[in-house]
C-alpha cells in the first residue's frame, strides 16, 4: 500500500466552488450597492435592516462550510486542524485591539491561505472571525461583513502562483507584500460598509445618497484618508513583519503538519509479483 506524503492544499470541489462563487457575488454587491443607490433608495434610513442583512449572510456563509466538507474536501483531520487554526487566531486577535490597528491574527491567515488552499483559507477566515466576535462580544451587524473580507483575505493567499515551486526566502517576500497590500485592502472593505451607514462628516467625505459614483468614490477615499489610514498601516506594517520574522518557521510547521495529516491521500493497493 502507498500513498502521496505531499503537502497539497485541501480541495475545492464543484460545489464548493460553487457555493464560494455565490457567497462572494452576494458579498459583493452588499458592500457596494449603496454607490449604485438611487437618491429614494433610502440607504441611510433603512440602517435598522441590518441585521437581517446579518442573518442572511451568516447563512450563505455557513453554506460555504456545509458545501466544502459535502464535496470531501475536508475529511476529519482538515476539520481538526481547521478548529485549531481558527482558535488561535481567535486568540490572537484581542491582543492588539484598539492599538493604533495592529492586529497579529492578519499573518495567520496568510501563511495558512499559502500552504492550505484558497477554499480551506475562505472557511479558516470566516470561522476566525465568527468565532473571535463570541470571544470578544463583537457580534453585531457588522460582524458578516468581516467573516466575508477576512474570509477572501486568506483566499487571496490560497490563489497566490507558485504553491508548488516558490520557497525560501522569495515566498516568504511575496506573502510579506500580499499581506501588506491585503491588509488595506480589508480595511478599505470595511470602510465600505460603515461608511454609507453614518453621519456627521464633513461634506467632502460623508456619503451622499443618490449621488453620482465618482463623485462618491472621491468622497470614500477621502474618508479613508481621514479616519482609517493610521489603522490599515498599522495592521499591514504588523503583518509584514510577523510574516517575514516568523513565517519560514510556521509555514515548515503548517506544511509537516499537512503532510502528516495527508489530506486526501490517494491510497493504492499493490499485487505482490510472484
Amino acid at each position: 500500500m502507498t500513498g502521496s506524503r505531499q503537502a497539497r492544499p485541501v480541495r475545492i470541489g464543484p460545489r464548493a466552488a460553487a457555493a464560494l462563487v455565490l457567497v462572494s457575488t452576494v458579498g459583493v454587491m452588499a458592500f457596494g450597492w449603496p454607490l449604485l443607490a438611487g437618491e429614494a433608495s433610502g440607504v441611510t434610513a433603512h440602517a435598522e435592516g441590518a441585521p437581517w442583512l446579518f442573518a442572511a449572510l451568516l447563512v450563505l456563509l455557513v453554506g460555504v462550510v456545509v458545501a466544502t466538507v459535502a464535496d470531501g474536501g475536508l475529511d476529519a483531520k482538515a476539520v481538526a486542524m481547521l478548529g485549531v487554526l481558527a482558535a488561535v487566531g481567535a486568540a490572537l486577535r484581542p491582543l492588539g485591539a484598539g492599538t493604533a490597528g495592529l492586529e497579529p491574527m492578519f499573518f495567520l491567515m496568510v501563511l495558512s491561505g499559502r500552504v492550505l488552499g484558497p477554499g480551506f483559507g475562505f472557511v479558516l477566515g470566516s470561522v476566525t472571525l465568527f468565532t473571535s466576535a463570541l470571544l470578544t462580544g463583537g457580534v453585531g451587524p457588522w460582524m458578516p461583513f468581516q467573516m466575508l473580507a477576512m474570509g477572501w483575505f486568506a483566499m487571496g493567499a490560497g490563489l497566490l502562483p507558485g504553491p508548488e515551486r516558490l520557497r525560501g526566502r522569495g515566498e516568504v517576500l511575496m506573502l510579506a507584500a500580499y499581506g501588506f497590500v491585503a491588509a488595506f485592502a480589508y480595511g478599505t472593505v470595511m470602510n465600505l460598509q460603515g461608511w454609507t451607514l453614518v453621519s456627521g462628516f464633513g461634506s467632502g467625505i460623508s456619503f451622499v445618497e443618490g449621488g453620482p459614483p465618482h463623485e462618491n468614490l472621491v468622497r470614500f477615499l477621502a474618508y479613508c484618508l481621514a479616519t482609517s489610514l493610521g489603522w490599515d498601516l498599522g495592521r499591514a506594517a504588523l503583518t509584514v513583519v510577523l510574516t517575514l520574522a516568523v513565517g519560514p518557521t510556521l509555514l515548515k510547521a503548517l506544511r509537516r503538519a499537512t503532510r502528516r495529516a495527508a489530506f486526501e491521500a490517494q491510497v493504492t493497493f499493490e499485487v505482490p509479483k510472484g
